[in-house]
């Protein structure tokens, strides 16, 4: 782990000051994944998730300096989340309450910064606030690292889906219930 690693949450309102900084962490992690991760795009998804009832940011912060976060929310009744969700699923899989699911949409770590528990870290600090009965995120199929990580973690692929967006990739759609003992995990 990384002296001086400071872990903070912050609702959507506190992260407003950070925008900057998470475009930049986002296109540092994604430098090498090709034009479908831009500033543009992101700032777009940032503005469109941000206001969702229930927004949560956890950064991380080493000598004053962001290096690495993972946000989410909980999914609403009226959710567009699962869209596109192929293979067979429980016909309830799906639905959704605001209390239901807590899907995690980015967690990045600068690139320098990587495989040093930073990552980890975040997803046991903001997984351990949550009291959704489950959580989900999108992982895509080529992304070796990240999918072994999350399965070390306890998640599950259950389905792939292809969202509507343009130039969307196929993901592996990966689901896990709150860890009940998450120091215990670390």
């Amino acid at each position: 782990m990384v002296e001086n690693l400071q872990v903070r949450h912050y609702t959507a309102e506190q992260a407003e000051d950070l925008l900057d900084q998470l475009v930049d962490v986002y296109l540092d992690a994604h430098a090498e994944d090709g034009p479908l991760y831009n500033a543009d795009r992101y700032r777009r998804q940032l503005a469109m998730h941000m206001p969702r009832a229930g927004w949560q940011l956890v950064a991380a912060t080493a000598d004053g300096k962001l290096v690495g976060y993972i946000y989410g929310f909980p999914l609403a009744a009226d959710t567009r989340w699962w869209d596109g969700i192929q293979g067979p699923v429980p016909s309830d899989f799906t639905d959704e309450d605001g209390r239901r699911t807590f899907a995690i949409s980015e967690l990045l770590v600068r690139r320098a910064w990587q495989r040093r528990g930073i990552a980890r870290a975040l997803h046991t600090e903001l997984m351990s606030s949550r009291t959704e009965e489950r959580a989900t995120l999108l992982v895509r199929p080529d992304n070796i690292a990240a999918r072994n990580a999350y399965r070390s973690w306890g998640w599950q692929s259950i389905a792939t889906l292809k969202p509507a967006w343009e130039d969307a990739p196929t993901f592996m759609v990966l689901v896990k219930s709150p860890d009940p003992n998450p120091s215990a995990s670390v």
